[in-house]
């Protein structure tokens, strides 16, 4: 028997204007868009689909959100393969990996994957009123920012275990902008300087407005299918060689380790055995930066650097355009844009590096990438290791 090799042939995102939608629209207009546009750059027809996986903060509240229902008959397909898992950021590299394995099982043929978020154009943003359960009731009633004051204590963690400093997190932001800056469709593309992300507003300490990511809205759109399919289309697929998750804790209070992400040790770990590469093979890499700090952990996690030495493997811009690790090369959630949930723009970035299709910004020769996704207070991981070979 053949093996079904799962690949993704199509990507789209929503063009955004100042950090919003260019009309007013509703989440599901916004996922049909890029669910249209995903699938014409993929040569397949909507009535095609027979998978498809979303996840967002949308949709009828509480425990009765039907996302997939809801969705599937908006598009007027009627998927045989269906997931709605919500892990946060993380959810959309999940969701590569799970469609990977229903598309070589047999289970769907054309599989679509999409989000929609409208939070700057609804005003929407509000996990401050996350519901006291669990170990939530230790920190909500007190106040606490949600999320950036769990990523400002893992910070401050880090700082006092092994000396990072706020320098070392301002290098991500700045680099990150340096490619926003070539990046036509990025929302914040001004120069900016070290000591401009230091002055910036402290708002939970030690992070400062530069060091959090933008509010924007955003949609995204990827369509797996097998590798037989991309040949019939003509199209170049990109292959999904390796793939992990794993989450540890839903707040900051239960994290196991401020200072270590365990969910991205663990996910990227099994991304790395499945593809049975090692990091040296890695051309450019795509991850989470909701804030500055989840870029440090997680390269850390990842083992591109030791623990505590992700303050110095950043310096110096190694990480901006002309350094010797190109990362988060579209200007990431820090400068592109972040809609609430940003892993999916991850996933996009990572195939349109590898397709060759990023203009000024694009990594030569580049022919395998690494994409992790995070969620939550650092609390899940994902990570998927693409390939065009």
């Amino acid at each position: 028997m053949t093996k079904r090799e799962a690949v993704i042939v199509g990507v789209a995102d929503l063009p955004l204007k100042d950090g919003k939608v260019l009309a007013p629209m509703s989440v599901l207009q916004a996922q049909a868009l890029v669910a249209r546009d995903a699938l014409k750059d993929a040569g397949i027809a909507m009535h095609e689909v027979d998978g498809l996986l979303t996840a967002g903060m949308w949709g009828v509240p509480g425990p009765g959100q039907l996302p997939t229902v809801t969705l599937s008959e908006y598009l007027g397909i009627t998927p045989r393969f269906v997931d709605g898992t919500n892990i946060g950021g993380s959810a959309f590299e999940a969701h590569v990996a799970h469609a990977a394995t229903a598309i070589e099982a047999g289970r769907c043929e054309v599989a679509l994957i999409t989000y929609g978020s409208l939070q700057k154009s609804e005003m929407s943003r509000n996990l401050a009123g996350r519901p006291a359960v669990l170990t939530m009731q230790y920190e909500t009633p007190w106040g606490m920012p949600t999320p950036v004051g769990g990523y400002a204590m893992a910070a401050k963690r880090h700082m006092h275990e092994y000396g990072t400093t706020s320098e070392n997190l301002a290098e991500i932001a700045v680099a990150t902008r340096k490619w926003a800056a070539l990046n036509p469709a990025a929302t914040m593309r001004e120069p900016l300087s070290i000591e401009d992300v230091l002055q910036s507003t402290m708002i939970s300490d030690p992070l400062h407005l530069l060091d959090i990511c933008l509010v924007t809205d955003g949609g995204g759109a990827l369509v797996m299918t097998t590798a037989e399919h991309a040949k019939a289309l003509g199209c170049k697929p990109v292959f999904v060689r390796g793939y992990g998750e794993s989450h540890t804790h839903w707040t900051i209070a239960a994290m196991p380790d401020l200072a270590r992400l365990t969910s991205a040790e663990v996910a990227g770990r099994e991304a790395f055995a499945m593809a049975g590469i090692r990091h040296d093979a890695i051309d450019v890499v795509e991850v989470y930066d909701s804030f500055t700090i989840t870029v440090l952990l997680t390269l850390e996690a990842l083992g591109f650097c030791k623990r505590g030495e992700g303050g110095a493997f950043v310096a110096n811009q190694r990480i901006a355009p002309g350094g010797v690790f190109p990362l988060n090369t579209n200007g990431g959630g820090l400068s592109y844009a972040h809609p609430g949930m940003y892993g999916i723009f991850l996933l996009i970035e990572a195939v349109r590096q590898l397709r060759g299709e990023c203009g000024p910004r694009q990594i030569q020769d580049a022919v395998t990438a690494l994409v992790h996704g995070t969620g939550g207070t650092l609390s899940s991981g994902a990570t998927c290791i693409l390939s065009t070979r």
